[in-house]
């Protein structure tokens, strides 16, 4: 067999896929994903980049907010996809850039706000993508993150990062809210605030938007049936295989704006 990169890994994973993710509902709606968008209110004469743009529901939201908004992703399909909804929905203030989380195609400070949604648990390092995102930032800007995170404990985490990898070979990892923290804060990014969200994953809907194997798809339902009680009602697995997650947004900005601010 070939050896693939992950990034190649990533982008064919995604690429082929790519209509399933805009037409996602977890995806397309929900309260996390008002609460990233929500930040850029603040922005009207503002330049967003959204990082690892995916089927691009965060920058269509965010459009209506802002001056303009980039998408960024390592897949030309989703951009090609995004690139053409925007067309369709007559957002004009709409490019997209091809690119990886950890060498952005973009000048230092080129933007005012920072959102990334369901996109760090497929970076390489996590801690390169952060850098990255506060080096495209600007003094006074923001960044703000959504991703799911691990419960922490190993026994919880251990069932979580096992499914995901077998429904999703690109996965890397979920981290916990602590690492988190502190690879936001080796990135120079101060945290202002934190909110939790607890997402259902319909189990078909899951499995079907990354065309999972069956013999994959089959693993999974037999370790789901294999854990103890204590991991099943964490992540209140059902019958059906359907289960919950947890999400969590960070709110950042840049620690030496926070330093130059007035006491």
């Amino acid at each position: 067999m070939a050896e693939v990169s992950h990034e190649r890994l990533v982008e064919t994973q995604f690429g082929a896929r790519a209509n399933a993710y805009v037409e996602s509902k977890v995806h397309a709606q929900g309260a996390d994903l008002i609460a990233l968008t929500q930040l850029a209110q603040d922005y009207p004469h503002g330049r967003v980049l959204d990082l690892g743009c995916g089927g691009g529901h965060v920058s269509f939201h965010a459009a209506t907010h802002v001056q303009e908004v980039v998408a960024c992703d390592l897949s030309t399909d989703m951009l090609d996809l995004v690139a053409e909804i925007g067309q369709r929905r007559q957002i004009k203030n709409l490019t997209t850039q091809k690119g990886y989380a950890e060498s952005l195609p973009f000048a230092d400070g080129a933007f005012d706000l920072v959102l990334s949604r369901y996109s760090a648990h497929h970076w390489r390092d996590l801690g390169a993508g952060l850098r990255e995102a506060a080096r495209v930032l600007k003094t006074d800007g923001r960044a703000g993150f959504v991703d799911v995170i691990s419960p922490g404990p190993a026994l919880l985490d251990s069932f979580l990062q096992a499914v995901e990898l077998l429904r999703d070979p690109s996965h890397v990892r979920d981290y916990s809210r602590a690492e988190w923290e502190m690879a936001l804060a080796a990135a120079r990014l101060v945290c202002e605030k934190t909110e939790r969200f607890r997402v259902k994953l319909n189990f078909a809907e899951w499995i079907e938007r990354m065309k999972t194997p069956p013999v994959q798809e089959e693993a999974i339902r037999a370790l789901q049936q294999g854990i103890s009680g204590d991991v099943r009602d964490y992540f209140e697995v059902r019958a059906d295989g359907s289960f919950c997650i947890d999400v969590v947004l960070f709110v950042t900005r840049r620690l030496d704006a926070v330093r130059l601010s007035p006491d």
